[in-house]
């Protein structure tokens, strides 16, 4: 179903994934504002100066900014690890230009051969066979591996989706799920998180992506509709499971992000599988005016699926 906000100006959450989306949820309003004022008087701008100076110096040494700087040196690291874990999500056939068609983002976890990643990501009704890319920096020729596999559970309710190798070995390198038991890994607002994946598909080739931000809110995944007119199929289904959380990042998605994972950059564990990005008008505007706010699903809802 389309996304497309009925009115300019409007926001409207729409999937990451390339082409299949969800239903909306409800719009938020976008307005700017300006600040103007007069220039200040010498003595004034002085003052203010040394003022910003001396909070210059003490922004650069507090432990905030310590802390800040110790999650940008881990990053790197967790990316060298979890790259061969990140996988393109597509289907495949012999008769097709280019045969692999991408969808979206996916990432290995428990045995290597298990592959988690969003449910609109994967065609309804699943016309052709489902592939996945595998990054080739693993492979004897440098090249991404094609791999084929099957669905084999789907969520649509929460928007996942989990896939099963059909051949071969299993992957060498998975992610690890953060646990809803361990206070540890438990994501909290404010925490440092970076998401994976390849958000210009395969274009420009099997490139994979970071980018990093915090979890800025937990949101509800549906709120009571105004008027009947405004409820969607895939709300009703909200509203009767009860609430559903989604982890609200501000971070800039884009088209092909979807099914990818969201990792806590303290951990190196996924706390979230990103789906959703905000729209401030059209579609379109993901990629000419992105809203820099995303939403990933958070891992709690994932574990059951893993579960034989």
């Amino acid at each position: 179903m389309k996304h497309d906000s009925k009115a300019a100006g409007t926001t409207a959450p729409a999937p990451c994934a390339e082409t299949a989306g969800l239903n909306r949820r409800q719009t938020l309003g976008w307005a700017a504002a300006s600040l103007m004022g007069r220039p200040p008087v010498a003595a004034g701008a002085a003052g203010l100066t040394a003022g910003l100076t001396a909070g210059l110096v003490t922004g650069l040494f507090s432990p905030q900014a310590a802390h800040a700087q110790e999650m940008s040196n881990m990053l790197p690291d967790l990316i060298d690890k979890s790259r061969q874990a990140v996988v393109a999500v597509g289907t495949f056939s012999a008769t097709d230009n280019p045969r692999f068609g991408f969808r979206g983002t996916g990432f290995v976890v428990g045995d290597g051969k298990t592959i988690v990643t969003c449910a609109h990501v994967i065609p309804n009704p699943q016309e052709k066979d489902l592939a996945i890319l595998v990054p080739g920096s693993g492979s004897p020729t440098g090249q991404p591996q094609q791999r084929p596999v099957r669905l084999l559970r789907r969520d649509a309710t929460r928007d996942l989706a989990v896939l099963a190798l059909e051949d071969g070995a299993a992957l060498p390198v998975t992610l690890t799920l953060a646990s809803v038991d361990d206070s540890a890994t438990v994501v909290r607002e404010g925490v440092a998180v970076a998401l994976m994946g390849y958000p210009l598909g395969t274009s420009l080739g099997v490139q994979l992506v970071t980018h990093r931000g915090i979890v800025a809110a937990l949101t509800k995944a549906a709120l009571p509709a105004p008027t009947s007119g405004n409820l969607s199929e895939r709300a009703i289904r909200q509203l009767r499971a009860g609430d559903m959380e989604f982890l609200q990042l501000d971070i800039t998605a884009y088209p092909g992000n979807s099914g990818g994972p969201l990792l806590d950059i303290r951990t190196g564990k996924v706390v979230g599988v990103v789906n959703m990005v905000a729209l401030k008008s059209t579609r379109e505007s993901a990629l000419s005016a992105p809203s820099g706010i995303s939403y990933a699903v958070p891992v709690k809802y994932v574990l059951p699926l893993l579960v034989p």
